[in-house]
């Protein structure tokens, strides 16, 4: 099953906060991992004002080898349609629109994205995991 773990599960399991092993329970070879450039930048930017470059470098690494997916000009435009749409702020926007292009299943701890409808297709949508 493809997974999209977004900024906020990462940075739980990173920082070991109360919920990181609910998020760590997605990151087995069981689940097909993707990440949006989006969570990369904002994953990183916090990590680093947390806790220093080196660590940041460190995490940013984890996620690297995940399948990083670009910001393409067909996910700026569905993620455009669906800010729209849901009155979604920019980065929540790219992640759930990805999650979308990419057939994947978005978890967050985001209450922004919890309950956002999928596009139909089995295994997609958001689960809250907050």
């Amino acid at each position: 099953m493809k997974i999209l773990l977004d900024s906020s599960g990462w940075i739980e399991f990173f920082t070991d906060g109360p919920r990181a092993n609910r998020y760590a329970a997605y990151l087995t070879p069981r689940h097909h991992l993707i990440t949006p450039t989006i969570v990369l930048y904002e994953v990183y930017k916090k990590i680093k004002r947390e806790r220093g470059e080196e660590t940041a470098v460190q995490f940013a690494g984890r996620l690297h080898a995940t399948h990083v997916i670009p910001l393409t000009e067909s996910i700026a435009l569905l993620a455009a349609d669906l800010s729209l749409q849901h009155g979604l702020a920019m980065a929540d926007a790219i992640v759930y629109a990805t999650g979308r292009d990419q057939e994947a299943e978005v978890v967050t701890g985001d209450a922004d994205l919890e309950g956002l409808p999928g596009d139909g297709t089995e295994g997609m949508g958001v689960r809250e995991h907050g």
